[in-house]
């Protein structure tokens, strides 16, 4: 699991949260995995509490098609984020990826 502050914790969620508003993130397990496989999620989001088939599967997807994957959020943490009970997201803009990102370093 990645180490991340808690003040860029909460900013990465209120971010989720921001491009769910959007319309810039897919949920659910065979929506993201579909979305990495047309080569349109550019960051994927996987509970650490979640499933391990699930954690497992999503992992190899992220891996293979070599798109970057967090797992610093629990499942209620996730769905809190986004307003909606999910435990994988998939970002699909490019803006909002790369800002998620940088608040990882």
């Amino acid at each position: 699991m990645t180490e991340i502050t808690d003040f860029n914790k909460t900013k990465l969620a209120n971010s989720l949260g921001m491009a769910k508003k959007a319309g810039k993130i897919v949920t659910g397990e065979e929506l993201v995995i579909k979305s990495i496989q047309a080569d349109r999620a550019r960051l994927v989001f996987v509970a650490h509490d979640g499933a391990a088939n699930l954690v497992k599967r999503i992992t190899d997807k992220t891996t293979y098609y070599e798109i970057p994957m967090l797992d610093i959020f629990s499942a209620a943490e996730l769905s809190h984020a986004i307003g909606s009970d999910r435990k994988v997201i998939a970002v699909q803009d490019k803006g909002f990826a790369k800002k998620m990102e940088s608040l990882m370093k």
